[in-house]
């Protein structure tokens, strides 16, 4: 049994329409699972850069690749667990295989982050730079998946530039949150 396959570029403006509910469904999995991992990692990222006095890069990366693998094996557990008491059995083959791609893909946005401190790793920018570019990119990263979303609706463009203030307000306390837990 073969997958009905996707738009080559889902984001694209015009292929919504063309996508089909389980595609749309796919996407938002995807984006929500990148979301919960960027906003662990960003508070990670956060926590380490406000004590970062003597800090190495391969602590604060050990840290960072110990905080989205946890984050995505918890996602991971969680919809192995709604699946459970959803469906009464464990998922087929093709689900357990969907499942494992949309949480292991949302490991991407440890990339730069880590790539930064690789940098400061080399002696060529200290910790601390390397942590606010990883601020930066995760903040970016945030954006991005909110713009993804808002731009898809039917708002017109004052109330979807609102919408995206909203969004931003709400994951700035989101942080700040997270932060408080992270101390």
């Amino acid at each position: 049994m073969s997958t009905p396959r996707r738009p080559a570029h889902p984001d694209q403006p015009g292929t919504h329409a063309t996508m089909t509910p389980e595609e749309r469904e796919d996407l938002a999995e995807r984006l929500r699972e990148r979301v919960y991992v960027t906003f662990a990692t960003l508070a990670v990222t956060l926590t380490l850069l406000a004590h970062a006095h003597g800090l190495g890069a391969g602590t604060a990366a050990a840290s960072l690749t110990i905080t989205a693998v946890g984050t995505v094996a918890a996602a991971w557990l969680a919809e192995l667990i709604s699946h459970l008491a959803a469906h009464g059995g464990f998922p087929d083959r093709h689900h357990l295989a969907a499942m494992t791609r949309t949480s292991a893909g949302a490991l991407v946005t440890l990339v730069f982050p880590l790539l930064a401190l690789a940098v400061a790793g080399l002696g060529w920018w200290e910790v601390t730079t390397a942590l606010r570019v990883g601020v930066g990119v995760l903040i970016a990263t945030l954006v991005l998946i909110a713009w993804l979303g808002i731009r898809r609706t039917k708002l017109p463009w004052p109330a979807r530039i609102l919408a995206l203030g909203v969004l931003a307000a709400l994951a700035v306390g989101v942080v700040g949150l997270k932060l408080l837990a992270h101390g």
